[in-house]
This record gives structure tokens, sequence and C-alpha cells, in this order.
């Protein structure tokens, strides 16, 4: 399946977002998922964190504490959230960091790895 096209286990038909605790999506296949603000930072699908979280796989160590690019001062929550076309959610975080795109599909893939 094409990542362009929507299905009903990637279409939301209810977003509920509480800036400073978690996200809950209502899918149009009838699943509901929840996101805690800090799963939704560290899975940041933009390029710079997504090479930062794979730099252990490459070199064969994990490390315990991954430092993501942002300022950490505040406590995590977020600042803003907008819809991207029909596909997608870019969210804006209090360590000043807003570049990654969270598709639907990637939102479900993500859900079903760490739950």
């Amino acid at each position: 399946m094409s990542s362009n096209i929507m299905s009903s286990h990637t279409t939301p038909v209810r977003l509920d977002l509480k800036k400073d605790e978690k996200l809950d999506i209502e899918w149009q296949d009838g699943v509901r998922s929840t996101y805690s603000v800090s799963l939704l930072r560290s899975m940041c699908p933009c390029a710079i964190c997504k090479e930062v979280r794979n730099q252990g796989k490459i070199t064969g160590k994990k490390s315990l504490l991954t430092i993501l690019p942002g300022n950490y001062s505040k406590p995590l929550q977020v600042v803003s959230a907008e819809l991207v076309g029909n596909y997608a959610l870019r969210i804006e975080w209090s360590d000043e960091h807003g570049s990654g795109i969270y598709s639907f599909e990637y939102l479900r893939e993500i859900i079903s790895k760490n739950s």
C-alpha cells in the first residue's frame, strides 16, 4: 500500500491533545491510541532526531541516555500542533524543536512498536 493512500487504520476521526500530558487518537477502524508527550518527542521523525536515534544501531552500542536536539531548560510540553494536509500532524515543542512531521501512518507504527 502506498503511504499516500489513506486507509481506515491511518485515518483519525478524533484527535485530543493535552499539551503537557498526551495525545489521544481515535482511528476510523475503531482503535484508540494514546501517546505520552515524552514518547512523541523521543520518536520525533525529523532527520536530525532520526539520525541521533540510529547512531546506537550503527555503532552497536545502546546508550541509556539519547540526547535529542532541543532546549531542555523547561518541562516538556506541546506549544502548538497543526494538521499538515490530511495525512500528518506537526508539533512544536517547548524545547524549541518543531521540524518533525508525524504522519498518521508513522503514529500507528510507533504505537504498535512501543506498546
